[in-house]
């Protein structure tokens, strides 16, 4: 039974090591090909350059116009994705507690309604949208707030849902003594609830990152000035179709941009994957 289970366990991690290789490989792969040159990046699939060369890194600091740079679109990005992170979390937490944990007439309708929105496309939403945000001005604003302002009403509902699965593990009791203590609403949350919602929060927070570090349409959609354009657009703007693309060049532009991303998973992979665990059992 011993030898059955180490031969079990041996495949098991095999299995393991062979479909982690496969999912690291096109990574691997790209960090390799910034430091090759367009001959050699079509010439085979190996990770090690033979040649190896910086110029991919050096052009890759070059700015567009005049206006902006790699670095600047990193600035560009971050300073809308960061608080989106913030006003996402606040929304979604004070949305997924209303549900979870009041009872109040047309709850269970308007939560029905609110999970419906899951199933409604993006693209949908992008004309009424647009129409709204310039008739508000809001297009091509400086604190790009038709990015930033929907968070502040918990439009992301995946979040909310994942909250409140996540609300339904802890136990009402822990807030009936903070009751008990002299706690109000507001207090009991923030004392009470939200550290115990603390890995779900994360885990939040790292999506919300990601995907905003990452979105193409909004930017392209709500901002014109060549000078607030976020990676997304800067890296699009890196391939320049008309003296040919340095693929070298947009390899390690795309590498310098989602660099920040990857740090910040790492650092915080333990409570993302203890959130997704508990948010998905059921209380």
């Amino acid at each position: 039974m011993q030898k059955k289970k180490r031969l079990g366990d041996v495949m098991k991690y095999l299995v393991l090591i062979a479909v982690g290789l496969v999912m690291v490989y096109p990574l691997l792969w790209m960090i390799g090909a910034t430091f090759k040159s367009n001959v050699e990046i079509f010439s085979g699939i190996g990770l090690v350059p033979k040649n190896p060369t910086l110029d991919g890194y050096k052009n890759a600091m070059n700015s567009y116009g005049g206006d902006i740079n790699i670095w600047k679109a990193m600035l560009n990005t971050y300073s809308y994705v960061i608080p989106k992170v913030i006003f996402t979390l606040i929304s979604s937490t004070l949305t997924a507690y209303g549900f979870g944990r009041f009872k109040f007439k047309g709850r269970g309708i308007l939560f029905a309604v609110l999970m419906s929105t899951l199933f409604l496309p993006q693209v949908v939403l992008n004309v009424p949208q647009f129409i709204l945000y310039t008739k508000l001005n809001w297009v091509d604003s400086k604190f790009y707030l038709p990015l930033i302002v929907p968070t502040l009403f918990a439009t992301d509902t995946y979040f909310v849902f994942m909250l409140v699965q996540f609300l339904r593990n802890i136990p009402k009791e822990l807030e009936e003594a903070a009751k008990i203590d002299g706690c109000n609403v507001m207090q009991t949350l923030v004392s009470v609830i939200v550290p115990m919602l603390l890995p779900a929060l994360v885990s939040c927070a790292l999506f919300q990152f990601m995907w905003s570090s990452n979105d193409f349409m909004g930017p392209l959609l709500y901002v014109k000035t060549p000078a607030r354009y976020p990676a997304a657009i800067f890296v699009k703007l890196s391939m320049d179709a008309d003296n040919g693309f340095e693929w070298n060049r947009v390899l390690a532009t795309s590498l310098i941009s989602i660099v920040p991303s990857l740090v910040v998973f790492f650092l915080a992979q333990d409570q993302f994957v203890e959130g997704i665990a508990a948010g998905g059992v059921k209380g």
